[in-house]
């Protein structure tokens, strides 16, 4: 999953650990544990392999390579990449997904076709 080096995780939600509720956060954000409840924020939602979130979602971006159910929204982007399952609705203005993925749900383009935001497919490497 491609990453920005530059940009420091201001919080993990590591392997192995559960959390409920309601998580509020700037920057970036990685979860690789358990997590049920609502996630907002500006910044970036990392989901890890090993991750299940049950949420509703709302961020700047979204990657995803763990199980998400439920609804994310995100400003900018939602990427996914083997091995993500994604169940529920997304919204974002440019999807991408790779190769290997699994998506059952709806997804909604919130941005402006005129503007060239459309849907991309990762190709494999």
């Amino acid at each position: 999953m491609p990453q920005n080096p530059s940009e420091e995780i201001n919080a993990l939600l590591g392997e192995g650990t559960e959390f409920e509720g309601k998580l509020s956060f700037g920057g970036k954000v990685r979860i690789d544990g358990s997590f049920t409840g609502q996630i907002r924020g500006e910044g970036t939602i990392i989901v890890g392999e090993k991750a299940k979130v049950e949420a509703e979602i709302e961020a700047g971006m979204v990657m995803v390579r763990g199980e998400i159910r439920g609804i994310i929204k995100a400003r900018t982007r939602i990427e996914a990449y083997a091995p993500a399952r994604i169940f529920g609705h997304l919204h974002a203005p440019v999807l991408v997904f790779g190769e290997g993925v699994i998506f059952e749900g709806t997804s909604h383009m919130t941005g402006d076709p005129e503007k060239g935001d459309r849907v991309k497919t990762a190709i494999p490497p």
